[in-house]
């Protein structure tokens, strides 16, 4: 038995972690190990059920700047809330919320939020950022489960979507320029292809350098990287089953990126960081038929080394451990590895936050990283000096202003890339948010390259 199944087991043994604590360790994911999923209730009755869990917010719906630390009843500071709907406005009703993504239309520059639905799919118009438009929803189509555990990626004006611990639901495409089309809001959107090299994929990441994506957590690959080149030469959808890598068995979450970071050895090559429960692997995929592990290296304190993000310069990956709350008592830690040798990443250490919170997704841009931090919201964080993992929180805002604390409601996923500056915030409880920061804290963040840090 190897490390990684031997920590799992130990984890789950842990009877004092709540049901809750196990928020993306699926009954798939237990069945794949030969486990028992630790809390039989987990499915039907913990916060990630596929019944519904909303939280209904009578307060406004448009913008409210953040005064004396609070917008409306969100407490906050540096950030305003622009507009809100709940999960029901956006084809939510009896679901929850989870992952999210954007998309700029390269012809008109609107912007749109993605915002998963544990039933499916909602497309917000941001063309008026303060009266958010609800364009219609790609719901679960017959024979797949309704599930929380689903991803969106974007690439040459198309959606990419996978779903975990849902049956057949494969890798759905959806073409998002029919968004420019809709005449009266809200509409049933249908998929143009769905890709059935595998069935299920807890997540999937795309390189939009050379244009594959990587579809992780599923029944293919041993949990590894499921490779998929999606369009041809002639920029027609493609689709094409192009590798695994396997070595390292499960993977939790990735980023791919084509090298350009202070490694020499490695430039130009295609190298995927992956989040693998215990692990930080580094794997070059340049060769799709026979991908490289070059680094798998863990840390003291793990305790679900859950999604992580390179800075743009690809010097610094920046982390997340979603069960290191839970498991040890700490506040919210943030770890910072130095990727100059990717044979060889070095832990740089932690910053913990002032408060308690089980940190999700984070995504750097400039100088800065944008973390949904569940129960804590939207949390922003300056990389001060990241060789010696020292961050500093700039602002925030909280979606669950009933308190911090290890439990799995909140904010699911943050999307900072619109160039606009706005935040997409999808809430497992209250739908979509979008927020903006203070002018001060944007032009900060976007006086570095905007290019080399995008998504």
């Amino acid at each position: 038995m190897d490390l990684k199944h031997s920590n799992l087991i130990w984890a789950l043994s842990a009877l004092a972690i709540s049901a809750g604590a196990w928020a993306c360790f699926t009954p798939d994911r237990a069945a794949q190990l030969a486990l028992t999923h630790p809390d039989p209730e987990f499915v039907n009755m913990a916060m990630h059920a596929h019944d519904s869990n909303p939280i209904p917010y009578f307060g406004p719906s448009g913008e409210t700047p953040c005064v004396d630390g609070f917008a409306d009843i969100f407490p906050c500071s540096n950030v305003s809330l622009l507009a809100h709907l709940p999960l029901p406005e956006i084809g939510g009703s009896g679901s929850s919320g989870s992952d999210s993504w954007g998309w700029e239309d390269p012809q008109t520059g609107i912007e749109y939020a993605i915002v998963g639905r544990s039933n499916g799919v909602a497309f917000v118009s941001l063309e008026d950022p303060l009266n958010p438009v609800y364009l219609g929803s790609l719901n679960r189509r017959a024979g797949v489960s309704n599930s929380v555990w689903a991803d969106i990626k974007v690439y040459q004006d198309h959606a990419f979507m996978v779903a975990d611990n849902a049956g057949p639901y494969g890798m759905e495409v959806f073409d998002l320029t029919a968004l420019r089309e809709v005449v009266n809001p809200p509409v049933t959107f249908t998929a143009i292809a769905n890709y059935t090299g595998f069935q299920e994929a807890h997540n999937i990441a795309i390189n939009e350098d050379s244009g594959f994506a990587f579809a992780i957590g599923g029944e293919t690959c041993n949990g590894g990287l499921h490779m998929v080149k999606l369009f041809d030469e002639m920029d027609q959808l493609l689709l094409s089953f192009e590798g695994c890598f396997s070595s390292d068995g499960y993977t939790h979450d990735v980023q791919c990126v084509t090298y350009r970071g202070p490694d020499a050895d490695y430039q130009d090559s295609e190298i995927c960081v992956a989040s693998n429960e215990d692990t930080v692997t580094v794997v070059n995929v340049s060769d799709k038929a026979n991908p490289t592990q070059l680094a798998r290296v863990g840390y003291v304190g793990e305790g679900y080394t859950h999604q992580g993000w390179l800075t743009g310069d690809q010097k610094y990956f920046v982390v997340d451990d979603e069960l290191d709350e839970s498991q040890f008592g700490h506040n919210t830690r943030t770890y910072v590895w130095d990727m100059s040798d990717l044979d060889n990443p070095v832990l740089n250490g932690f910053t913990e936050a002032s408060g308690s919170s089980i940190d999700h997704n984070q995504y750097t841009l400039g100088n800065f990283t944008y973390q949904a931090n569940y129960r804590r919201g939207l949390r922003i964080l300056r990389l001060s000096n990241p060789d010696n993992a020292e961050l500093e929180e700039v602002a925030f805002f909280d979606t669950f202003p009933a308190g911090d604390g290890n439990g799995f409601s909140g904010a699911w996923n943050v999307y900072p890339f619109f160039r606009s500056g706005a935040v997409l915030i999808s809430d497992a409880n209250r739908g979509f948010f979008l927020v903006k920061p203070t002018p001060e804290v944007v032009a900060e963040i976007f006086t570095a390259s905007f290019e080399t840090t995008g998504p």
